[in-house]
């Protein structure tokens, strides 16, 4: 396997070029439009897209809409060459990741999607979130509750301090809905 070190700001970071999956930023609405134009130069792409139904005063149609509005997911190897063929593309911004150059996502969390979409399983958009992140409780008995979240053996766990004491609490919160601040 070749590496290709980038130097930025005294940082030198390398990347493997192997074929890897790399998520996209594309302009708005162009989602669509950009996966064509991957397909036809032979790059093998994914647009999540979700079926919702569009109602006008006289009828009613089903509309194809990204999952994830605003990305794509392409698959190349972490080459300049093949990077900046994908970002020349109209309707490509950046490949997402640190400093634009892209970060590799891994097959799994691309084949968990398919496979979602795929057996038309029951699911709804939620926030990223992140041990570390502060966030509010919303719903149930500790609605409205703040603190960092933290997770410890896959259990979500909501630590709520007393900055002037010094002092905390933890709190397991596995089943609320939670929102970062």
């Amino acid at each position: 396997m070749q590496q290709f070190a980038h130097e930025s700001s005294g940082e030198v970071a390398y990347y493997a070029a192997h074929d890897s999956w790399y998520a996209v930023q594309v302009r708005s609405r162009q989602e669509k439009q950009l996966l064509r134009q991957l397909e036809y130069d032979g790059f093998t792409s994914f647009l999540p897209l979700l079926n919702r139904v569009s109602y006008w005063s006289d009828r009613q149609k089903i509309i194809q809409e990204p999952l994830f509005a605003g990305y794509l997911f392409v698959r190349i190897d972490w080459t300049p060459e093949s990077r900046n063929a994908v970002l020349r593309k109209p309707g490509a911004v950046a490949l997402v990741g640190s400093k634009g150059l892209g970060t590799p996502i891994p097959d799994k969390q691309i084949d968990d999607i398919k496979t979602l979409l795929a057996r038309n399983v029951e699911w709804k958009h939620s926030p990223f979130l992140q041990a570390g992140d502060k966030v509010r409780v919303r719903g149930g008995a500790l609605d409205g509750m703040e603190g960092i979240l933290l997770r410890e053996n896959r259990d979500k766990t909501l630590v709520i301090s007393v900055d002037a004491i010094q002092r905390s609490l933890s709190i397991r919160v596995t089943g609320y809905v939670l929102e970062k601040i």
